[in-house]
């Protein structure tokens, strides 16, 4: 027989709590959440439908896994630290119990990871897909959290890590052919973000501004630019690439407007630069340089030659 829903919650959900005093074991309406001093409280939420942000037939722990993770991306680029979550699970008529038991060991793995429980939340039956919500809550010293709309004239362009392969993953999964090797690489950066969460900090008090890659690297600069009041002009030669990537059709293309990558794309005065470059051991991600901000609104896209790039399309939306 399936669970019903308070047992659901007790043996599922109620040990995610544990650890955490002001969830009060799931049993009351609301939690209570103690700030550090001087502290500001950051919240931010995303929501992931089956079929349409992850696959059904994905493993349900890593399903769990990238729903803490994509949230923990917005943190990220804020700077901010985790401290807690509420998970709303809008459960269709062939989830599963076995399937909710392995999605909730991937958020206690994850949450263990990352130092944060689950507070509270909501779970309810839908006769459409699954869908799961989660709204995460962070802290970051008071004035000192990243913003979209702090970049200038003259500060220049930064990415983490290498772009385009949860893009690419997807597309393996969906029938792409490559190596074993590239196939199991650009999976993995699909199923498994790596939310920059000590680069956010590292950032605080050098980066001017600040957002997630999340919709692709284009649509995510254009809303920095926007939010700022500025122009760019972007490199796509140097945007970075992994070995798994590279030499599959299509790379740059995903890595400019795929998607899903959870990287740090961020702005930085000039003069800050070796600073930045220094991030890549205290940040735990290597950074890369790859265009500069300029008064003229608008966004460039050129080649190495300074050519102008022909581009399809920004990344995506959700409407």
């Amino acid at each position: 027989m399936t669970l019903g829903e308070f047992d659901l919650i007790d043996r599922m959900l109620k040990p995610l709590a544990r650890g955490y005093p002001g969830a009060l074991k799931l049993t009351d309406d609301a939690a209570l959440v103690e700030m550090p001093a001087s502290h500001e409280l950051v919240v931010a939420k995303d929501a992931m439908v089956a079929d349409v942000h992850f696959l059904a037939d994905d493993p349900p722990d890593l399903v769990g896994g990238k729903l803490l993770r994509v949230n923990l991306s917005d943190l990220a680029a804020m700077g901010a630290d985790p401290l807690g979550y509420l998970l709303v699970i809008a459960r269709s008529p062939h989830v599963t119990d076995a399937w909710l038991r392995r999605f909730t060991s991937g958020l206690m793995v994850d949450q263990t990871r990352f130092g944060c429980h689950l507070l509270g939340g909501d779970t309810v039956s839908t006769p459409g897909p699954l869908t799961l919500s989660l709204t995460i809550l962070g802290t970051v010293p008071k004035g000192k959290a990243l913003l979209r709309s702090g970049a200038g004239p003259g500060d220049e362009l930064w990415v983490s890590g290498c772009l385009g392969d949860a893009a690419l993953g997807l597309r393996v999964l969906r029938g792409l052919a490559v190596t074993e090797d590239e196939a199991l690489a650009l999976v993995d950066r699909y199923r498994t973000p790596r939310p920059r969460l000590a680069l956010g900090n590292a950032l605080r008090g050098i980066a001017s501004a600040a957002i997630d890659v999340s919709d692709g690297l284009l649509a995510d600069l254009g809303h920095i630019l926007e939010a700022s009041g500025v122009g760019g002009t972007l490199d796509a030669s140097l945007v970075p690439l992994s070995p798994a990537g590279r030499g599959v059709p299509g790379a740059r293309e995903a890595a400019l407007a795929g998607g899903d990558d959870y990287e740090l794309l961020f702005t930085a005065p000039a003069e800050r630069r070796a600073e930045v470059a220094a991030l890549a051991t205290a940040g735990g991600a290597d950074v890369t340089r790859i265009g500069v901000v300029r008064t003229q609104p608008g966004l460039d896209v050129v080649d190495a030659a300074g050519r102008p790039v022909a581009i399809d399309r920004a990344g995506w939306t959700h409407f």
